[in-house]
């Protein structure tokens, strides 16, 4: 049996404008590189492991010089759970709008960011629990508001949504 010997803790911001999520195209990265992931994401310091949407502000904030004032109606959509190579990647998915009247031609000290429909988000090179994430969210989540969490089983990752009790 695989001992975990550690947690991965990552966050990740799909920023919405229309009908267009606003994704990026990593490179550089050691975990997620020259794949399309959320807008602007990334590790948990210390003081934010019990507070994800510190994170995932903090790094909005870092990477696409955005603050908390210029998006609306943030949520976190999806938590998902992973073990590889005895390490558990746990991801918090956030979701937001652009405000009104921000500027949409945003840019990244990480990479290159693109808008995207959710039509043309099928094909998309993206990291594993990722991919599953948002094909989840095209075919389901989009249509509501709850929390879904979702484990790997090492071949897909299988969603539900997440009740209050």
């Amino acid at each position: 049996m695989q001992q975990v010997a550690k947690m991965r803790n990552m966050t990740a911001i799909y920023l919405k404008c229309d009908d267009k999520l606003l994704l990026l195209y990593r490179q550089g990265s050691v975990v997620a590189d020259e794949m399309w992931i959320g807008a602007a994401g990334g590790h948990f310091e210390p003081e934010e492991l019990n507070d994800p949407k510190a994170c995932v502000l903090r790094e909005m904030k870092e990477e696409l010089g955005l603050s908390e004032d210029s998006i609306k109606n943030l949520q976190l959509r999806y938590i998902t759970l992973r073990n590889v190579k005895g390490e558990v990647r746990q991801n918090f998915y956030f979701f937001a709008d652009l405000e009104d009247g921000e500027q949409k031609e945003l840019t990244s000290n990480e990479g290159v960011l693109k808008w995207f429909t959710l039509q043309e988000l099928q094909g998309l090179n993206m990291p594993f629990s990722a991919r599953y994430m948002m094909d989840h969210y095209v075919e389901k989540g989009q249509f509501d508001d709850s929390l879904y969490g979702g484990i790997s089983d090492g071949n897909k990752v299988v969603f539900t949504k997440m009740q209050e009790g």
